[in-house]
């Protein structure tokens, strides 16, 4: 069923998708996260032409001293095992940025005070890894009450079950729609549809 969003007020998050994925185990994390990345940036290339602003929000990886220039060259390096995803996601010059130094997305970073800034009351959740960063992120929106929205296609975690797990949370605790990315319709009226 088709889910309408009007575009007034909606931004869609780019969790940890400019990700080296250097670490151990996380060869069944990239096989996942390469068909996500293809699908996520038709969503968001649908929701920069409706007018919903993206916003990267990206640990640094460590890089303490680096900007989210430097998080994207890091991550899109021949040597980093997450390049393919990165390459794919870079962001553009009219995106935002947060850098986070934890989990969550508000924690500590100026996240909150963008989305006042652009009078968002309602986040499209996307990205990796859907059962902490998201997940996390998805929780802190909510106790902001800002609306929520997670296209299932377009979160992954290490595994099936935790990323199954980690949607269910979203849609039960937090109270999010989850459904398919093609389902969600931007629409530039005031009210939202949902069925």
């Amino acid at each position: 069923m088709p889910v309408t969003s009007p575009v007034r007020g909606t931004a869609l998050l780019l969790i940890d998708v400019v990700n080296d994925l250097a670490f151990p185990g996380s060869d069944a994390l990239i096989e996942q996260a390469e068909p996500m990345a293809s699908r996520l940036s038709a969503l968001k290339r649908r929701a920069t032409a409706a007018g919903v602003p993206a916003v990267y929000v990206n640990d640094n990886f460590g890089q303490w001293r680096s900007d989210f220039r430097r998080t994207v060259a890091h991550c899109t390096a021949a040597t980093s095992p997450g390049r393919r995803v990165s390459r794919r996601m870079r962001p553009t010059s009219r995106d935002y940025f947060v850098l986070k130094p934890k989990h969550s997305g508000f924690y500590d970073t100026t996240l909150e005070t963008l989305l006042d800034d652009l009078k968002i009351r309602r986040v499209i959740v996307t990205g990796i890894a859907g059962n902490i960063c998201v997940l996390f992120t998805a929780n802190d929106a909510y106790m902001r009450e800002l609306e929520l929205f997670a296209p299932a296609d377009c979160i992954v975690s290490n595994t099936a079950a935790e990323n199954r797990y980690a949607l269910q949370q979203i849609a039960t605790v937090l109270k999010g729609t989850i459904a398919p990315s093609p389902w969600l319709r931007f629409n530039r009226r005031r009210r939202a549809r949902h069925r």
